[in-house]
């Protein structure tokens, strides 16, 4: 078995939070950070027709004694989930339910600056991110959170979790998910499960967004919105976003927006360019016209709940699809196997590469581990920068028979609305 080490370090996280115990309570295990501070988006909330929310309600003991209450419940529910994954003794975090609310306030960094006295029109919600491959979503959740979260390459269906984006204001915080591409053939049951994810991603959104191919001929979306909104396409705002305007000429853009305009059931169409960030502004206004008042589901600080440990492997597969061809990138599946800090030196990663075949693992290793070596120092360089630490990477390649067919894996692997937490 081959093995490849060099270097990789992390976090710019707070696992946790005092209770009125005095103990610690995890409730948003190691999750992503703003690494520029504030978010450089700001918008004056609009005025809705949503019930309000007033914080002065809310005595600071009530919210302590419904995380306490919360946390029971989570502990009751993690011993009822333990027969149902298979596995190590990582914690699971499912990717299926929204957060209390209350607990964003609990948050230490967050009681300065809120004071329990935020204003009432304060708005937050989820948007679901939706689309055909290669259509340019992951690139237009990254410029609206303002950093790179999803990965992004020019092949399509790179993406294959829901990815949760977290773009906040002093006045709103928007949680998008970025889906998987929606597809018509299904091949493994890696498809039907991530097409699965598409739909559960609508469950918790207030609004929609369709992202559609400006350099296409226009055509029906009522694919899209059946895949990803199922039942829910009547009742939910939906925003057509027509990106990559800018490699298309002006007359052109105006025949398409009145295409999709008069043959598409969406509330408004929006022509951008989510590669020079052209239009994000509008797509933030129409969502905040749409997302309910209350307060923010998670710190203001953070751009993901995921994990760091979900980023990096997430950066080794973006390395992989932009180093190989054909179906290799394809048949990769990269799992964080071990993650440990260490105080006195760089923080130690492991990381393993599952392919199907053995032929598969030969081309990833290259000649000599040439091909290998490319890809860690690759990786190691995106991680470090992602983390804002020296790390050591550690990459080996593992040949698993048809795990793209395997539920059982499938799932352990988070293709089942939860991903390892720690």
């Amino acid at each position: 078995m081959e093995l490849l080490a060099l270097h990789i370090s992390p976090t710019l996280a707070r696992e946790c939070f005092l209770t009125a115990s005095n103990s610690k309570s995890c409730v948003f295990p190691r999750y992503v950070r703003n690494r520029h501070g504030k978010s450089r988006f700001r918008f004056q909330a609009r005025k809705g027709g949503s019930r309000s929310w007033n914080p002065n309600k809310i005595s600071r003991l009530d919210l302590i004694q419904q995380v306490l209450e919360r946390n029971n419940l989570i502990e009751d529910s993690q011993e009822e989930d333990e027969d149902e994954i298979s596995g190590d003794d990582s914690s699971f975090l499912s990717l299926s339910e929204k957060p209390d609310r209350n607990m964003a306030l609990l948050d230490e960094y967050e009681l300065e600056e809120l004071d329990f006295t935020s204003p009432t029109n304060h708005r937050s919600g989820y948007v679901a991110v939706l689309g055909k491959p290669n259509v340019g979503k992951s690139t237009l959740a990254n410029q609206m959170i303002g950093q790179k979260l999803s990965i992004v390459t020019d092949k399509p269906q790179t993406t294959r979790h829901r990815v949760l984006g977290i773009c906040s204001g002093p006045e709103y915080q928007m949680i998008l998910y970025d889906t998987p591409g929606v597809i018509e053939k299904k091949m493994h049951k890696l498809d039907s499960m991530m097409m699965k994810n598409v739909r559960s991603a609508a469950l918790n959104a207030d609004c929609v967004l369709v992202i559609v191919d400006a350099c296409k001929v226009p055509e029906n979306i009522n694919e899209v919105l059946e895949e990803g909104v199922g039942d829910f396409k009547c009742t939910l705002p939906t925003l057509l976003v027509l990106n990559k305007k800018d490699l298309i000429k002006p007359g052109e853009i105006a025949k398409k927006l009145e295409w999709y305009e008069k043959f598409t059931d969406v509330d408004e169409v929006i022509p951008v360019s989510a590669k020079y960030g052209h239009g994000v502004d509008d797509i933030k206004d129409w969502i905040l016209s749409k997302l309910p008042t209350g307060p923010p589901y998670y710190p203001k600080d953070i751009v993901s709940e995921h994990p760091e440990r979900f980023f990096v492997a997430e950066i080794v597969r973006e390395k992989i699809f932009m180093q190989y061809r054909n179906e290799v990138p394809y048949a990769c599946q990269v799992n964080v196997v071990s993650y440990k800090t260490r105080p006195n030196a760089k923080e130690f990663i492991q990381v393993e590469i599952v392919v199907e075949k053995d032929s598969q693992k030969i081309i990833l290793i290259g000649k000599g581990g040439k091909a290998l070596k490319t890809l860690a120092t690759a990786a190691r360089l995106d991680i470090e920068d992602f983390l804002q630490k020296k790390v050591f990477l550690e990459v080996e390649v593992k040949v698993k028979e048809n795990w793209r067919q395997d539920e059982g894996l499938l799932r352990y692997y988070g293709y089942g609305g939860q991903i390892q937490a720690l």
